[in-house]
């Protein structure tokens, strides 16, 4: 099968997402047997869920670049910033984690912090409703 670049790069960060969640995995592991009550920091068990639960998105997000009307350009630019807020919220998760500094990054909302989910809400819903656009232009409507 010939894939395009945008679908074989959204691919590639799907592995490399998957990669990290498995790394993520033995961090949670490690954590679990040295710790009194056996449990890992919630946000080390936060960032190695979402891991996994992104990469799966991101795979869900190449088959829909693959799929789209759209110009690979666009195709790509759309996943790629989907792609980055899923990565975005991974690493904060592994900051948490690593600092220990909460377990509720909630609890004390900043501006900064409100910006920043609304600007994930924005690309990453944003990212996906171009391509599942591109999805209906090309194969509902083509």
């Amino acid at each position: 099968m010939d894939l395009g670049i945008d679908t074989t790069l959204t691919l590639l960060a799907a592995g490399l997402i998957f990669l990290l969640a498995l790394g993520l995995g033995v961090w949670k592991y490690r954590q679990m047997a040295l710790s009194e009550n056996h449990l890992a920091h919630p946000y080390v068990d936060i960032a190695h869920r979402a891991a996994l639960m992104y990469s799966f998105a991101t795979l869900l997000i190449a088959v829909f670049v693959e799929l789209s009307a759209w110009s690979t350009w666009v195709n790509l630019t759309a996943a790629a910033v989907s792609v980055f807020f899923f990565v975005a919220a991974i690493a904060s998760y592994i900051a948490h984690g690593a600092k220990r500094d909460t377990t509720n990054q909630f609890a004390h909302p900043d501006r900064g912090l409100r910006l920043a989910m609304i600007a994930l809400i924005v690309g990453e819903m944003g990212g996906f409703a171009v391509l599942l656009a591109g999805f209906v232009r090309g194969q509902l409507l083509g």
